[in-house]
């Protein structure tokens, strides 16, 4: 499968597969609207993916290696853990608005894969969570941080409050903040907690 990864028809399954879900929904688009979406043949999916659950995982696995080479130069240049935290929040809510049918399909349609909730091991995401273990452990080692927040339970509760607000954001029609003023709320509640 290594190959077919760095291959032309396999990115351009996925970015059909991206725009048919995010317009119809995972479980009402069929295998037929991603292929002519992709200008390929049906039977051109199933050399690249087993089925559609496949090509939702695979599009989770590309979007979510590109979301941490990202974050992690987003925040490589900042010294402080707090100031790591904010850029965390920002740049993590700043993609949901940049890239609103990859949102909308991880927020809601790869939640209702019964594939990817029951069997798929979601390496990429816990690589994403650790990122923010690390800041919080950083941080505790300098004193900027309670030595008594445990990091592995803080990673969690600052994502969930950042997953929280993308699911509603990208579900409402009627936005009343910016997506610069929700991360930087989140980071103040959260900081505000952990600070020490």
């Amino acid at each position: 499968m290594g190959k077919r990864k760095n291959n032309e028809k396999y990115h351009r399954i996925i970015e059909a597969a991206t725009k048919v879900f995010a317009k119809k929904g995972f479980y009402q688009s069929k295998i037929s609207e991603i292929a002519k979406e992709a200008k390929v043949a049906d039977g051109t999916i199933y050399i690249y993916f087993e089925n559609k659950d496949d090509i939702l995982i695979s599009l989770f696995e590309e979007q979510m290696k590109a979301v941490i080479d990202n974050m992690k130069a987003q925040i490589s240049g900042i010294d402080d853990p707090a100031k790591r935290l904010e850029r965390f929040a920002s740049t993590h809510l700043g993609l949901i608005e940049k890239n609103q049918d990859m949102a909308e399909i991880i927020q809601v349609e790869l939640r209702q894969s019964g594939k990817f909730m029951k069997e798929y091991k979601n390496e990429k995401f816990i690589q994403y969570l650790d990122i923010i273990e690390d800041i919080i452990s950083e941080g505790q080692k300098r004193g900027v941080f309670k030595k008594d927040v445990i990091p592995k339970v803080a990673k969690r509760a600052f994502f969930g409050a950042l997953d929280e607000v993308s699911r509603f954001w990208v579900l409402s029609s009627r936005r009343h903040y910016d997506i610069r003023t929700l991360a930087r709320q989140i980071s103040q509640y959260f900081l505000n907690g952990i600070r020490a």
